[in-house]
């Protein structure tokens, strides 16, 4: 990194505590928006470099109490962030998909200056990577849309991967998980296992607790557990030993990642009679499916909502932006 940021220095109990709440909370915020990143989110709350010190001092079971206190406070506020919101993020994706997906370009891409600010000298090797992990996500965005069930019905190992996906975007500034889950065709199935279980729980329905527990929480729970473990791990030290290739695929990926987020589309209700997911659809099943299963079409949009999706992708640029100047100057 160019510099490191005077986060190391003695910080009192109750302040590591209150930012590690803040962080925890926009943390889990941003797994739930493609598009933001869990690890710019501890940037913005002062507290990144202590929480992948922290992780990295339990990989090798050292317990310090600055450290596990900061791990509990992050950890609590940021599943309670996924808990409450899931469900109200899910109903605007699928409602609202162009607005939402507008915003998410915005987003995403305004995790391109905080990867840049954190180049010192551009390489060529930096641009080679760079244009590998672009053509990675437009190859990536293409797959899924010529088949946009890819990994929805990949069950217990797809979610379970899913985990690890999202636990990566915890110690990347500048790359969501959210997106990625989008991409990878489980987005929806997660956020809406969560809302599922949220009501199970109200209701105390053992049932819905256990199978959205073993369909959902627990392979994906083992997945962030392995990826914070593993390949956080691993990327630290990616950052360590080769740190311009690294950034330059992490801007490649950036980048790439607006190509599966074309805004103008909407989800279909199929008809009865049609083959959908090698089921034919009658008239009771089709009352049955929810919406967020239905397959998607692109529009033409029309020219005041093609204004209003440049005015949240600048909305989105702008809020990253701000998030990410935030954490420079309380590391400042």
């Amino acid at each position: 990194m160019n510099s490191q940021p005077t986060e190391h220095a003695a910080i009192s109990t109750p302040l590591l505590v209150f930012r590690g709440l803040v962080g925890g909370l926009l943390m889990g915020l941003a797994n739930l928006v493609p598009g933001i990143s869990g690890g710019t989110m501890l940037v913005a709350a002062g507290v990144y470099h202590r929480f992948i010190n922290a992780i990295a001092e339990l990989t090798t079971l050292k317990f310090r109490k600055h450290s596990i206190i900061l791990l509990g406070a992050v950890g609590l506020a940021a599943a309670a962030a996924i808990l409450l919101l899931a469900g109200p993020v899910k109903d605007l994706v699928i409602s609202q998909r162009w607005a939402m997906y507008s915003l998410f370009i915005g987003l995403t891409l305004g995790g391109v200056p905080v990867v840049w600010g954190m180049v010192d000298r551009p390489t060529p090797g930096l641009w080679i990577a760079a244009a590998a992990g672009c053509a990675a996500m437009v190859a990536l965005a293409l797959i899924q849309g010529s088949n946009p069930d890819a990994g929805s019905n990949g069950g217990v190992a797809m979610m379970a991967l899913a985990g690890v996906v999202g636990a990566s975007a915890m110690i990347l500034p500048g790359i969501s998980g959210g997106y990625m889950l989008l991409l990878m065709g489980v987005y929806v199935p997660i956020l809406d296992g969560i809302a599922v279980l949220k009501e199970g729980l109200k209701a105390r329905d053992m049932d819905v607790i256990l199978q959205v527990g073993l369909d959902v929480v627990l392979p994906v729970g083992v997945g962030v557990v392995v990826g914070v473990v593993v390949v956080s791990n691993i990327l630290k030290r990616l950052l360590e030993k080769a740190e311009r290739p690294t950034l330059g695929a992490l801007l490649g990926l950036l980048v790439g990642a607006v190509a599966g987020l074309w805004p103008f589309q909407q989800g279909v209700a199929p008809a009865v009679g049609e083959t959908f997911k090698g089921q034919v659809l009658t008239a009771e099943s089709l009352v049955k499916l929810d919406p967020s299963k239905y397959p998607t079409e692109y529009y033409s949009p029309e020219t005041t909502q093609i204004l209003a999706a440049v005015g949240l992708i600048i909305g989105g640029f702008l809020f990253t932006s701000l998030v990410a100047r935030l954490g420079r100057e309380k590391n400042a």
